[in-house]
């Protein structure tokens, strides 16, 4: 699944056009790696977002194309939020 839409998908970003345009700004990093919008996002990936004062790193437990918003959760864990 790309970058920009697991994102959105799991809600951790509400607009694909916010979550693309975060990674083209390389504030979105994939296994430590400055990730692109169509990178593709695998099951077990670390994906680590800067936000203006803070960092998100969560960890990719499963892709789902069509999730409900009470299942979005679902779709990742966090590890870190500074």
């Amino acid at each position: 699944m790309r970058l920009d839409k697991f994102l959105k998908n799991s809600r951790i970003i509400k607009r694909r056009t916010v979550a693309k345009k975060a990674a083209e700004d390389e504030r979105v990093l994939i296994n430590g790696k400055i990730a692109k919008p169509s990178s593709e996002v695998s099951e077990g990936d670390i994906i680590e977002i800067k936000f203006a004062s803070s960092i998100l790193k969560v960890s990719v437990l499963n892709l789902d194309e069509n999730t409900k918003k009470s299942n979005a959760q679902e779709m990742y864990r966090v590890i870190e939020h500074e």
